[in-house]
């Protein structure tokens, strides 16, 4: 096993002046070419818990999801590591499965570790586990004034996807989602949309459900059956995801039901399967590079002590696919 001494003799310079290049202390260029050479040469692999014993740092980062099973948070955690990545510094990626258990596992874990934070997205029911003990970033739910929280516009995407619904000819709308009974922000996205329609005396409907995706399948299928079947008595609907909206238009498809010609429908998230794919349903696109680049800057500025913004609340867009008429 090749170890520090084994690459400072391969360099010809001292144990000390290899750890100053491996934990990024300001050596001579000349000097730092040489180790990093010698490094390459022996493949030296620096043990960064060591390391981070010693400098009270390992550079990685816990990154807690959901799920992966999502083209968002897949997206996001792409994005994340990038950032993470330019910045030095190694994520770990831990899926929760939407667990409770697993969520504080991963966080008790990267405690132990020496991690030097966590990034989060999470809809359970774990708020006192999360503490200033750990620089912690929070996506999409508020947990305290003392964590810093990230997160789109959901409220103005639930207006902006009521006013698009109106603007190309809906006369009545819907919102359909089915969400988690852990507040957070996507709740925000309902909010947004009923705000719209009573500014403007929208007629609308609501069918939602927060908790067991079997429930709210049966209040969907009921409510298809009650507004779309026979007649059309909804011309528009904004659900509260991507992934949800095309669940819905699954069921419109097989109710022999046409979108965008019978009724048009509006996600959200935006989110993309691949760097070169096109979104393809119509939604309220999150802006998801700066969501990471901010959750990213964010956890640096608390781990290196400096002034960082405890709400970060950024622009959403529409992308008109064709789930909507254009």
């Amino acid at each position: 096993m090749v170890t520090i001494k084994d690459v400072a003799k391969e360099a010809g310079v001292s144990v000390g002046t290899v750890s100053n290049v491996i934990n990024n202390v300001q050596v001579k260029p000349s000097t730092k070419e040489k180790v990093e050479e010698a490094i390459k040469k022996l493949n030296y692999e620096p043990n960064i818990y060591a390391r981070g014993f010693k400098i009270n740092r390992t550079n990685t980062v816990a990154l807690i999801l959901p799920t992966i099973w999502n083209p968002f948070f897949s997206e996001l955690a792409y994005n994340i590591e990038k950032n993470l990545r330019k910045a030095g510094m190694k994520m770990i990626l831990c899926n929760s499965n939407k667990e409770d258990k697993a969520e504080i596992e991963y966080i008790s874990m990267a405690k132990q570790n020496k991690m030097d934070g966590v990034i989060a997205i999470t809809y359970s029911d774990i708020d006192e586990y999360v503490s200033e003990k750990i620089p912690f970033v929070s996506i999409d739910r508020y947990f305290s004034k003392d964590i810093t929280y990230i997160s789109s516009d959901n409220f103005e995407g639930g207006r902006l996807a009521a006013e698009k619904l109106v603007e190309f000819g809906c006369r009545k709308i819907a919102y359909i989602g089915r969400g988690s009974k852990i507040n957070n922000a996507t709740r925000k996205r309902k909010d947004g949309f009923i705000s719209y329609c009573k500014e403007h005396n929208i007629d609308y409907e609501i069918c939602e459900i927060l908790g067991s995706s079997k429930e709210f399948d049966k209040l969907l299928n009921e409510f298809i059956a009650n507004n779309f079947k026979e007649d059309i008595k909804i011309q528009g609907v904004f659900v509260v995801t991507d992934e949800q909206a095309l669940d819905f238009i699954h069921k419109l498809e097989e109710c022999n039901i046409d979108v965008p010609k019978d009724v048009q429908v509006i996600g959200f998230d935006g989110s993309k399967a691949s760097a070169k794919d096109t979104i393809k349903i119509s939604t309220i696109r999150q802006p998801v590079e700066l969501i990471a680049k901010e959750a990213v800057k964010s956890l640096i500025n608390i781990i290196e002590n400096n002034k960082v913004e405890k709400e970060i609340i950024l622009p959403i867009s529409f992308i008109n696919g064709y789930t909507t008429k254009r």
